[in-house]
């Protein structure tokens, strides 16, 4: 499946550059085992070999991202998230846990949620049904996900571009390289707020 994921890609990136990959983001976003993890490092591969440039891969693919939530969020919001699990469970290579841990981070972490969870495996793409189920606002759910696929894609796309043909090992590393991103954000967060609490102190 690895091969036939990257080969089909490919082929699409160098037929018709970055609006191939924000294609292939978007049907990634809809089938999760297409795992952007693969995608994204070959969008950085074909920019490197010219079929795009770095910057239309982060954006085409940033609004494929976009895109595949939009069909997502409002299959929660018309569907419901009841009848979403007895779809799901029908499907093939696709598990209704997935979905289930999309809900619990939505639950847990309310409208964030959507930021962060663009850059955790397989709440990825979930975390979208419970935020159309919660109707969250739709501007604020675009203007979430479209941040937070903009930097999970630009950091796996300049690896691709930066490691050329070697662009499997980011693959391999994916797991560690994801958690790091997210740790650095919550870090950020984290002294962004301290540093407003603080100066309101003061004042």
């Amino acid at each position: 499946m690895f091969d036939a994921v990257s080969d089909w890609a490919v082929g699409l990136m160098d037929r018709i550059g970055g609006v191939g990959a924000g294609i292939a983001i978007a049907v990634e976003n809809l089938f999760p085992p297409i795992p952007s993890e693969v995608i994204l490092p070959l969008a950085g591969f074909a920019a490197a070999r010219g079929s795009m440039t770095v910057a239309e891969g982060i954006i085409w693919t940033t609004i494929g991202s976009v895109v595949g939530a939009l069909v997502l969020y409002y299959l929660g919001r018309v569907v419901g998230l009841e009848r979403l699990y007895k779809i799901v469970d029908k499907m093939p290579l696709v598990d209704v846990a997935d979905l289930q841990k999309g809900v619990e981070w939505f639950d847990r972490h309310g409208t964030k949620a959507v930021f962060f969870g663009r850059m955790v495996p397989l709440v990825r793409s979930a975390i979208s049904v419970p935020a159309g189920v919660a109707r969250m606002p739709l501007g604020i759910f675009v203007l979430f996900t479209a941040l937070g696929s903009a930097i999970w894609n630009s950091i796996f796309i300049l690896a691709g571009y930066y490691l050329g043909e070697n662009w499997e090992v980011v693959e391999q590393y994916a797991g560690i390289l994801q958690y790091v991103v997210l740790a650095a954000i919550v870090g950020l967060v984290g002294w962004f707020v301290y540093s407003k609490v603080k100066a309101r102190a003061r004042s």
